[in-house]
């Protein structure tokens, strides 16, 4: 039985990675104050007070908004309404204690009757205006944290931001987790000019900002100090570039790149992204500062693009074609410094806006009445209702999907996928929705949105045929977004089927470098395309970029460009496990086996739920000469992922290797179980069966084997050196010509039949 796990190339694509940059955080994006309190930001730089002079009615408006009330100070005043020293709130069976203590927010959390279960905090922070808000705790080393007890402002009660879901102290998503720290996770949202300054090296932040909530620089970019002393009142905008000392360019409203610049400055706080750079720029690329999460998993966004976990709006927006072909932007329907939609949506107006009588941009003109078979005044007449569904986060907090996607009862039926329809009328079937939208729209049901979305379906469960299907879409796709998201997802297939490398390849050349990165991951998941990949280093874009330095990274050289901008994107996220194993996965690639441990093993300490993690940790000790303890991280990552196969086959190997057979074999079984068409499975059950004398039915495994795969040489070749053993000579030399059928050039089942024939 081979004892090795895996081979040590462990490379990684990048994009598996985005899922960890929001998900779980419970920090919404709606916030709370237009005060502000100190920061170690110098004295001279703006704030949004010093704009109010020049620009009142923008102040006005601004000071009301979600992006002005994203973040305060608590204070007696401001929270009176939700920390009462009378109120004791039970809340998921925990008991409060609230208390004000010169002037500051003091909580004691009861999870029993012993002291040992209290925690006493103070809430120094407030995430959120409305509906919900979230108060933050500093625990030391400059550390804060977004606590699970959160207020209902309107309905003026306490909940949990979990819902009914157990997060228990010492788990990654509990709120003394990382996976709730503030630091990391929240307040580069909900501050301006934040600067999380993390030290690796003693696990501590020296965290600082410019203002809460979202003000004008955060936006519009810095500027000289100078500037508000001038009496004029100068038009501000997006900067076009990375913002400098000085006036920032005035961009033309009318102007398409500079409206797609303005809403890439919109895009990095209403995007589940992952950060690069931990910079906050506006005006610049947004691929030169986050990576965005495309619907390429089942359990962050549904086959047809609808938002399932926490999304936010961006990648909808995309993957649209309102967003993603036809160019329609943030500032299209909102306004920037309210916030609200520039038309009301009551009557419909901000879609007639281009869906009217006079349609806009070659919009189609829709009368939404005939459109949509509902009453004048009804809910089911207002087009956000088919169009922009809602889905509640945060347990209080409804937010319409911006995917625009027409609602597909069918696709209901056949995946799962929630459709407007039944939303509303959630007291009728599925098989009801489907014959009045086949009613009332007939074959326009049966369009690319329902194709692309079985395929992305079949891909995710990797179905066999789905790459050429993928293929095929990828050749008329004209959105970027689903461009690049199909690409992603013929990852499974890059050594298996030739022409998902020779897409790849040609996706090098894409204007998009949301595409060009989807094809630099593909050619990184299969081996020697360097060559493919060496000119990706320079560039345009920084994720393209770096997903080629990842790719690459054994090969570049120390101080140069590439390596010390996969650097500079490693140290970033350094503080949340995701980036810590990232850390460990690099410097096993680069040979540094003895570091790379080290960090995996703080990676799996920070979340010791995380059967990624786990796995890679065990890849690693295995590789370095400790299978027994590599065996018992594989295992663990098998457990935290039940339905995985591989995993349990990987700690198979890795108890083998430790000589610890009866692990092994128990740890085959469950392979077999979670899979029982695991060939290798099967294989390596026979051998282990053998090598503890049980001929039988290590045969009998052997066959199943070659049954599962029958043109593998290693299977019946095992099985004739198990025949010979019992003595049955004939079928030992039947089974080794087997062998040599599949393969003529099988070495061991040519040694074997000319030493049986002597």
């Amino acid at each position: 039985m081979k004892s090795n796990v895996r081979s040590s190339a462990i490379v990684l694509a990048l994009s598996l990675m985005a899922l960890f940059a929001l998900s779980g955080s419970g920090c919404g994006k709606k916030s709370a104050s237009v005060a502000t309190s100190s920061s170690p930001t110098p004295p001279a730089a703006l704030k949004s007070t010093d704009c109010r002079a020049c620009h009142e009615e923008i102040f006005k408006s601004w000071s009301g908004s979600d992006h002005a009330l994203a973040h305060r100070v608590v204070n007696p005043q401001q929270d009176s309404d939700a920390i009462t020293p009378a109120l004791k709130p039970t809340v998921n069976g925990i008991a409060y204690q609230f208390d004000w203590k010169d002037g500051r927010a003091a909580l004691v959390e009861k999870r029993g009757e012993q002291t040992a279960d209290s925690f006493s905090f103070t809430a120094e922070f407030v995430l959120g205006h409305t509906p919900l808000r979230q108060y933050v705790v500093p625990i030391g080393g400059g550390r804060y944290q977004a606590a699970e007890l959160t207020f209902d402002p309107e309905k003026k009660e306490w909940f949990n931001v979990f819902g009914d879901e157990k997060r228990l102290p010492g788990e990654w998503g509990h709120w003394r987790g990382r996976g709730m720290n503030w630091n990391s996770m929240c307040a580069h949202c909900h501050m301006t000019d934040y600067k999380k300054n993390y030290d690796a090296t003693t696990d501590t932040y020296a965290t600082t900002w410019r203002e809460h909530g979202v003000g004008c620089t955060q936006c519009h970019g810095d500027l000289a100090p100078e500037h508000a002393k001038k009496k004029s009142a100068p038009t501000l905008a997006v900067s076009p570039t990375p913002p400098t000392t000085g006036a920032v360019a005035t961009l033309s409203p009318f102007s398409s790149p500079e409206r797609k610049r303005a809403q890439e400055t919109c895009a990095p706080c209403h995007a589940r992204n992952e950060l690069l750079t931990g910079a906050l720029v506006p005006g610049a690329p947004y691929s030169d500062h986050y990576r965005l999460t495309l619907p390429t998993e089942a359990s962050v966004f549904y086959p047809d693009g609808q938002m399932r976990d926490e999304d936010f709006n961006y990648t909808s927006l995309l993957t649209s074609r309102m967003g993603g072909k036809a160019g329609v932007t943030c500032l299209d329907c909102h306004n920037p410094h309210t916030g609200k939609t520039i038309l009301p949506v009551e009557n419909n107006a901000l879609c007639l806006q281009c869906h009217g009588p006079a349609p806009r941009a070659h919009a189609v003109s829709i009368d939404p009445l005939a459109h949509s078979h509902h009453a004048a005044g009804s809910k089911g007449s207002l087009c956000i209702s088919c169009h922009m569904p809602t889905t509640t986060y945060m347990q209080r907090d409804p937010r319409h999907d911006h995917g625009f996607l027409k609602p597909d009862p069918l696709l209901t039926k056949e995946l799962g996928i929630p459709n407007a329809c039944n939303r509303c009328h959630a007291d009728q079937t599925t098989d009801w929705a489907i014959a009045a939208t086949d009613r009332w729209y007939g074959a326009k049901m049966d369009s690319r949105q329902r194709a692309r979305t079985r395929v992305v379906a079949a891909a995710q469960a990797s179905a066999p045929d789905a790459a050429e299907k993928l293929l095929a879409l990828i050749a008329t796709e004209e959105v970027p977004a689903w461009r690049a998201t199909l690409h992603l997802l013929t990852r499974n297939y890059a050594t298996t089927h030739p022409r998902v490398l020779e897409a790849a390849r040609a996706a090098v050349r894409d204007p998009e470098p949301l595409v060009r990165s989807a094809a630099a991951q593909v050619l990184a998941s299969a081996p020697h395309e360097a060559a493919a990949l060496r000119p990706l280093l320079a560039d345009p874009s920084r994720l393209v970029r770096l997903d080629a330095a990842w790719a690459l990274s054994t090969e570049l050289p120390a101080g140069s460009a590439s390596r010390t901008e996969l650097d500079a994107y490693l140290a970033v996220s350094a503080d949340q496990p995701s980036g810590r194993m990232r850390l460990g996965q690099d410097l096993f690639n680069r040979g540094q086996a003895a570091a790379a441990e080290a960090h995996l093993r703080k990676a799996a300490e920070w979340d010791a739920n995380s059967p990624g993690i786990h796995d890679t940790l065990g890849i690693v000790l295995n590789e370095n000469g400790k299978p027994a303890e590599a065996a018992a991280s594989l295992w663990r990552a098998a457990q935290l992922n039940p339905t995985d196969a591989t995993s349990a086959f990987n700690a198979a190997l890795a108890f083998a290797g430790a000589r610890k057979l009866p692990d092994a074999e128990f740890a085959l079984r469950e392979t077999i179980r979670r899979n029982p068409r695991h060939d290798r499975a099967w294989y390596n059950l026979g051998l282990l069966l053998s090598q503890t004398n049980r001929a039988a039915d290590a045969i009998a495994a052997l066959t199943q084997a070659e049954q599962i795969a029958p043109n593998v040489a290693d299977y019946p070749y095992a099985r004739a050196t198990i025949l010979w053993q019992t003595g049955d000579r004939p079928a030992a030399q039947a089974a080794a010509q087997r062998a040599l059928a599949i393969d003529p050039n099988h070495a061991p089942s040519r040694q074997f039949l000319q030493q049986a024939g002597r």
